[in-house]
């Protein structure tokens, strides 16, 4: 545990420095509500049999989902909360008899910055901030950083 934290205060030193005062603060804008309540439930992606989800806008971001319409395609972007923050190595998709390799070679949840990226269609728009999207392989609560358009 010692190791880690040693690690991290390196990282955060790190970001000090080459921010030079630069705010570093995500906002949160919303999170997801899904059936998905551990993290062994997962899918390792969306197209892996993952569940419909709702997505929540919190009040002060709506005004910028008011031009998301049924059936567009989105990109997510996510703080995967229960990511175990010091892992730089990694086996490939739990092939756990497989040597390790870089975790940026992988999309392994487990990485220093555990933010996730998925690509969901909208199937509903339900009023007051809820979207209802395709599948979504992300644990309910966990936090929405950013939407994005997919751009053809």
């Amino acid at each position: 545990m010692h190791a880690a934290k040693t690690f991290f205060q390196k990282i955060l030193q790190r970001l000090r420095i080459n921010f030079h005062g630069m705010d570093q603060h995500l906002i949160m804008i919303g999170k997801i509500h899904s059936a998905l309540k551990k993290i062994e439930d997962c899918p390792l992606q969306e197209n892996e049999e993952a569940p419909e989800a709702t997505i929540e806008i919190y009040p002060e971001f709506l005004e910028g989902i008011k031009d998301i319409k049924p059936g567009a395609n989105i990109i997510l972007l996510t703080w995967l909360h229960q990511a175990d923050r010091s892992v730089i190595k990694c086996v490939p998709r739990r092939s756990y008899e497989s040597p390790e390799i870089g975790v940026f070679s992988t999309r392994s949840p487990d990485r220093p910055n555990p933010i996730g990226i998925h690509s969901v269609k909208i199937a509903a728009v339900q009023g007051n901030g809820f979207l209802k999207v395709s599948a979504l392989e992300v644990l309910d609560q966990t936090a929405i950083i950013d939407i994005k358009p997919v751009i053809n």
